[in-house]
């Protein structure tokens, strides 16, 4: 009985010592399989590619993330590792790399070479930033000419000439075009908005030798004197008669005036065409320092020359006098019409204006534009 008892302790013992081996041994194979791993290997990775932090200074990198616009990867995270290329790093690194989803070379790769990527990606990102606004700068407003101001501006700029000059026939047409003609010339000196002009009828010889001179100013309205033969005397034209007609025209005293585009304010109607031509459309408001008959009026500018097609003069809100320009030549650089016609609409009447003999920049005498020379000539 006691020889049985024994060889059973002798079994458990035994057993007891072949399962303390066993777990030995499991307990060392996992450890040498599995716990030493990272460590082996981050150092190896670590030691594969040169470490930057010996060859210069860089400022700790910020934690790397995903652009959602450009799906590439952002350095603009705060509390990122410093790119100190230490085996510990490696480790962090590398094991975050393997708790997102990354291999164990993408990981290497973030931490030998954060600061070449930090400096790439903003690179790249700035040319991607900058590309669409160079191309937009490249392309121009589709309505770039749409201010009104500026349209104005170059169509007065475009006919400037130290001086203008013609001979015009003038046909009046009443309501029942019975036409009557008569004849000036015209003469104008100076730059816009400061110029000096005379009209002086040359037939028929009721009216030969009528003259009116004109100061035009800038910033108020002209200065106009006229001249009657017939009664050697000379006189101011009021304000009050400048709406009335030029000796049986359709032109006013006002509309003999020089329009120079500081007196109005200007704003943008839209687009029209004109006998086929496209033209901005824009409207005209006198300042408080422009006094005028005319409470408003509109222009249409050519687009392909910028000279004016047609000018309507508005009285509160109807039209009574409209103004069309025709027979447009280029003529020593100035596109000129060479024929105008003023309609009043009111009493159906029209007068046409013909130019002949236009020149631009002619010699001219300052003392031409006084009453002591349109007295004598």
């Amino acid at each position: 009985m006691s020889k049985e008892r024994t060889n059973v302790v002798v079994t458990v013992i035994v057993t007891v010592c072949l399962t303390a081996i066993v777990v030995v041994a499991g307990g060392w194979f996992v450890a040498t399989r599995y716990l030493s791993q990272p460590t082996a290997s981050a150092p190896t990775e670590a030691a594969a590619a040169p470490a930057p932090a010996p060859r210069r200074k860089t400022p700790p990198t910020p934690k790397t993330t995903v652009s959602a616009s450009s799906g590439r990867q952002n350095s603009s995270a705060p509390n990122a590792p410093a790119p100190t290329g230490e085996p510990g790093t490696a480790e962090n690194v590398a094991a975050r790399g393997r708790e997102e989803g990354e291999s164990p070379s993408t990981a290497g790769r973030l931490t030998v070479a954060p600061a070449a990527e930090a400096e790439a990606v903003p690179a790249r990102e700035e040319g991607e930033s900058t590309s669409p606004a160079k191309a937009v700068a490249a392309q121009p407003p589709a309505e770039s000419h749409d201010d009104a101001r500026t349209i104005m501006e170059e169509a007065q700029r475009r006919t400037d000439a130290r001086s203008y000059q013609y001979e015009g026939l003038l046909q009046a047409f009443d309501s029942k075009d019975k036409v009557v003609e008569k004849r000036w010339t015209f003469a104008r000196m100076g730059s816009h908005g400061q110029s000096k002009v005379v009209v002086r009828f040359s037939a028929p010889p009721e009216v030969k030798g009528v003259a009116l001179l004109v100061f035009n100013h800038p910033d108020r309205a002209s200065d106009q004197w006229m001249w009657t033969p017939a009664i050697e005397r000379d006189r101011r034209i009021a304000f009050q008669d400048r709406s009335t007609r030029f000796f049986g025209t359709d032109f006013t005293f006002e509309d003999l005036e020089e329009r120079d585009v500081d007196q109005f304010d200007h704003s943008m109607l839209g687009n029209e065409t004109i006998d086929g031509i496209g033209c901005w459309k824009i409207q005209s408001t006198p300042k408080q320092t422009k006094l005028s008959q005319y409470s408003r009026s509109i222009t249409w500018i050519r687009k392909d020359n910028y000279a004016p097609a047609r000018l309507d003069n508005f009285v509160k809100d109807e039209v009574v006098r409209r103004l069309t320009y025709s027979a447009i030549e280029n003529i020593q650089g100035i596109w000129t019409a060479r024929q105008l016609e003023m309609a009043e609409l009111r009493r159906g009447s029209r007068t046409r204006l013909t130019l002949q003999q236009v020149k631009y920049n002619g010699p001219m005498k300052e003392d031409d534009f006084t009453l002591q020379a349109i007295r004598h000539q």
